[in-house]
């Protein structure tokens, strides 16, 4: 399921994942490995259902650990993907049970992620499919924006709800978009249950790859 700006006529193969491999866990960005290998990232706001979308694409249960518990991911972790890029599973934003000093490291953290790893291609944003558009996830696209950080948007939980609730719920965050940039972003639909959109987000990374 994909929508919008990529044209998958442009790719002329499946970028197939056929070993995923857990690298580490790092508190700070100049922990991070310092190999070149290329870095995508994924990240959204907490329970979003960023550790299932990771272990579809990646064909494995239990890669990225998901937990029904918000704000598990709590490190930078890294994953070698093929013996060729790197696939980056960054905190959680907007974890509203953790303590004010928790969400000050968690925030520092991405930002400098963000901000200052060269080896970063782009940053995949988990948004929550069944629910308009928040607050939290367009301030965090608006912080992507002003600092020039390459984005693309990925809708996920597509299976819970309705389809024409998730249309109605994409449309309206559009169209927030819409006041904000010129271009639409890549924008994708998924479901790690259903293992929807599989295909074309990993086609997607295998352009960015060329």
């Amino acid at each position: 399921m994909f929508l919008d700006t990529f044209n998958n006529a442009d790719i002329c193969s499946l970028m197939e994942i056929k070993t995923a491999e857990y690298q580490g866990s790092y508190g700070k960005v100049g922990d991070c490995p310092g190999e070149q290998k290329i870095e995508i990232a994924f990240i959204g706001r907490s329970n979003v259902g960023k550790s299932s979308l990771i272990n579809m694409l990646c064909n494995s249960k239990g890669l990225a650990k998901t937990s029904q518990r918000p704000g598990k991911t709590q490190c930078i972790n890294f994953f070698t993907i093929n013996d060729d890029w790197h696939l980056v599973d960054l905190p959680g934003y907007g974890y509203a049970r953790a303590s004010k000093t928790q969400r000050a490291v968690f925030s520092k953290m991405l930002v400098d992620y963000l901000t200052k790893r060269p080896q970063l291609v782009t940053a995949l944003v988990l948004i929550d499919s069944n629910i308009p558009p928040q607050k939290i996830d367009l301030n965090f696209i608006t912080f992507l924006g002003e600092n020039r950080i390459p984005f693309s948007i990925v809708f996920t939980k597509t299976d819970r709800v309705k389809p024409g609730e998730v249309a109605k719920n994409v449309a309206l965050f559009k169209r927030e978009l819409m006041k904000m940039y010129d271009d639409m972003p890549n924008i994708f639909l998924s479901s790690a249950e259903k293992r929807g959109g599989k295909e074309e987000i990993l086609d997607f990374i295998g352009h960015l790859k060329k």
